[in-house]
């Protein structure tokens, strides 16, 4: 497993993924409309930032009038996500996810609760 990419909550990702473009020179990779949201990739040589923009309600809206703008997830790459998820399920870790679910890019994802994972969200990713 590695590293994939961490998920941003904004209320306003072509403003964000301007910043980011400028600021960290990190080209934009991918872009879609996908589960009710604009989904932006820039990538970085090690991973990717994620902008999530929300167009509808769903878990990204409801994060950001909880808590606003921010880091929503951090996404560990697989190449078995269903063994990833019997690893977790045995070291008692809470699943969003029983099973893994399409994701954005045509990826299979499945989640972590928060509260087994100290308070983060983890997203399991296979591409």
């Amino acid at each position: 497993m590695h590293f994939d990419h961490v998920g941003i909550a904004t209320p306003d990702a072509a403003g964000l993924a301007a910043l980011f473009a400028e600021l960290f020179d990190a080209p934009v990779a991918h872009e879609e409309t996908f589960d009710g949201m604009s989904v932006v990739f820039h990538e970085l040589e090690n991973g990717y930032f994620e902008l999530l923009e929300p167009h509808e309600e769903g878990a990204i809206s409801k994060f950001l009038d909880k808590r606003g703008g921010g880091i929503h997830h951090v996404a560990i790459e697989t190449d078995d996500i269903e063994g990833a998820l019997r690893t977790a399920e045995a070291a008692g870790v809470d699943r969003i996810d029983e099973e893994p679910r399409p994701g954005a890019w045509g990826h299979e994802v499945a989640f972590l609760h928060p509260k087994s994972t100290g308070g983060v969200l983890v997203e399991f990713v296979s591409h």
